[in-house]
């Protein structure tokens, strides 16, 4: 069965970047309009490479959208039922995503275009980025400032611990934009 062209969806391009991160880690995806908030919550921690295991929201303007949870105590509007189309302020505006309240990675998501979509291309797709996310529970961006400096020197007295608390390795220059692009192909 021949797969039929949508026409009534468009193409978001989005630049995610780090708050208070220097240099910047930013990812640039194309994600279609129909795309709703929880998904794009997924997608963001692919592009980051992060795990999913914290509490995360968008604010947009005022409102807060986030999966309710009555234990939680916020105040907010359910995002698997709230396409993106729906909240974004439109091109060249910036809305906010933030991961794990406790370290609290802030994002500014910027519109940067809509786009048709291209025959052929599967959506979600990264475009490009820098640097890697940093890596889960490290502290928010005072303690990542400090891993990094603690792993690049050998000397640091808490070096080796860091690197086999990262895993062995870990290199906050890398990106590597094939694999992200398999996750997001595997993303459902």
């Amino acid at each position: 069965m021949p797969t039929r062209e949508r026409t009534d969806v468009a193409v978001y391009q989005l630049k995610a970047t780090l708050q208070d991160i220097k240099p910047p880690i930013w990812r640039r995806i194309q994600v279609t309009s129909d795309t709703n908030l929880f998904k794009l919550h997924r997608i963001l921690q692919v592009v980051m490479g992060w795990e999913d295991s914290h509490l995360h929201q968008f604010v947009v303007g005022q409102a807060r959208y986030s999966l309710p949870d009555s234990e939680s105590g916020l105040d907010v509007r359910n995002e698997k039922k709230v396409k993106l189309s729906e909240v974004t302020p439109g091109v060249k505006k910036t809305f906010t995503y933030e991961y794990d309240f406790g370290d609290s990675w802030l994002h500014d998501i910027l519109v940067e275009k809509l786009l048709e979509p291209e025959p052929g291309v599967r959506y979600p797709l990264c475009l490009q980025g820098e640097r890697a996310g940093p890596p889960e529970d490290c502290g928010g961006v005072w303690g990542y400032e400090s891993f990094v400096e603690a792993i690049r020197d050998s000397q640091h007295p808490d070096h080796e611990y860091l690197l086999e608390w990262a895993g062995g390795h870990f290199n906050p220059e890398a990106f590597d934009l094939e694999s992200i692009n398999r996750e997001l192909k595997a993303l459902r």
